[in-house]
């Protein structure tokens, strides 16, 4: 606990480059410490913390994931008690990174100190790789995977982020893509009077909600041209497990103040947030938002969209249909700008693998996780898929409502701890299993 709470008290704010080399050292050092040798291999950003644990004769090698840096912790006011000051109440720890990342990265490393302690050597090889921009879109890690392929080969990729299911312990196995792009309608040179020209000057606000508005059906359909048209078939594998994921609709009602648009049933909900594409306007901007009137044409308006991908859609190609699409319905003059992409991933939720560490889950924490295909969100997933081939899955050990990326962010101490029992008994589990690789 003193060391986790050493790590977090340093700060490593990667957007805003504060003490993210000075974290870089201390992971390295605690990695040391743990029973790896480690080592800071640089990137054009922060350096990657590199560390080895080897076992003699072992058959298998894992790859544990995490990232040392945070994100800022702004608002400060919103914090009950400092954020790079760790507080214990109430069974968690308050700070910024308790749960993302740090706690659950720090879990990996006492878990592989633990079993060198007690059994002397490790089941299999264990090779742990923390970046320090992964909360900056990892700029500089996708490159440096390609240009270490060979020093990061392994049976398996094991990772901890995001948080658990609301009912407890979870296991998932990919994440949906994501394509963001921001829409801009021009008009005139400069905001004009709205009495003295309206009517007769272009309106760029109307225009870009009228092309926003065509991608879409009355009843949410993306209406895009090809949109559909390379979603991946649910597997059986996919499909029963869909129905075992607990679903409580007053829950989801109360955390929404809505129903959802699936209704109650469970099925439909988690097909929809999982398995299917969507896509959404996350921000319209254009003209005055102030008090009381101004009577203007806005000279510009901004839509930000950002399009939930799954298996097997490519973003470049939904860029492209979406681009076909805004011409084809007359708003070609609407500027298209790519903010940001990342593929979607899968590994499959029957592999043998990862069996083996929904055992070494249900050990750890005395009930059986949830089994997600993969989250509704995005995390760098692919790069491990698909950059380096390797099945990866992932174990949260941070609570549902660990409040990441806000202020009071936490991780619990059960959480902790078990986090430490699921990567130990892990790395058994993955030793014995007879399949996989």
């Amino acid at each position: 606990m003193e060391e986790l709470c050493a790590l977090i008290r340093q700060p490593s704010v990667s957007a805003q480059n504060v003490g993210v080399t000075e974290c870089a050292e201390l992971v390295r050092r605690l990695m040391s410490e743990a029973g790896a040798e480690a080592r800071l291999i640089p990137t054009p950003g922060f350096p990657v913390v590199y560390g080895e644990a080897r076992a003699s004769g072992a058959k298998r090698t894992v790859l544990i994931y995490g990232h040392y840096d945070v994100q800022p912790p702004e608002p400060l006011e919103a914090w009950e008690t400092p954020p790079f000051e760790p507080s214990i109440r109430n069974g968690r720890i308050y700070a910024r990174g308790a749960g993302d990342n740090k706690g659950q990265m720090f879990a990996h490393l006492k878990a592989v100190e633990a079993v060198l302690r007690t059994r002397g050597r490790l089941p299999v090889n264990v090779k742990l790789c923390f970046e320090g921009e992964e909360e900056i879109a990892s700029r500089n890690f996708p490159a440096f995977l390609s240009a270490h392929r060979k020093l990061l080969a392994a049976a398996l990729v094991y990772s901890s982020d995001g948080p658990m299911h609301p009912s407890g312990p979870m296991v998932y196995f990919g994440c949906r893509g994501i394509l963001y792009l921001e829409l801009t309608a021009h008009g005139a040179k400069r905001d004009l009077h709205s009495g003295n020209y309206g009517g007769v000057a272009p309106a760029p606000a109307a225009r870009l909600c009228q092309a926003v508005a065509s991608l879409w059906s009355g009843r949410g359909k993306v209406l895009v041209s090809g949109f559909y048209d390379r979603v991946r078939k649910p597997s059986p594998a996919d499909r029963r497990t869909l129905r075992t994921i607990p679903f409580a609709a007053q829950s989801v009602r109360e955390d929404l103040g809505c129903l959802p648009v699936t209704g109650e049933r469970g099925r439909a909900y988690y097909r929809q947030l999982l398995l299917q594409p969507n896509l959404n306007v996350a921000g319209l901007t254009s003209g005055y938002q102030g008090p009381g009137m101004k009577t203007i044409i806005p000279n510009v308006a901004r839509a930000k969209l950002d399009a939930r991908l799954v298996m097997d859609q490519d973003p470049d190609e939904i860029e492209e249909k979406i681009r076909a699409h805004l011409k084809r319905r007359g708003f070609g003059d609407v500027e298209v700008k790519r903010l940001g992409a990342v593929p979607p991933s899968r590994t499959p939720v029957d592999h043998p693998l990862g069996k083996a560490v929904v055992r070494a889950v249900e050990q750890a924490w005395g009930r059986r996780p949830v089994i997600v295909p993969n989250l509704g969100g995005t995390i760098p997933d692919y790069l491990f898929t698909q950059v380096l081939g390797l099945p990866s899955i992932w174990v949260p050990y941070a609570p549902h409502d660990e409040a990441n990326h806000a202020p009071n962010e936490s991780i619990t101490l059960e959480g902790f701890v078990n986090g430490i029992r699921s990567t130990a008994v892990a790395l058994f589990e993955i030793a014995a299993s007879s399949e996989g690789g």
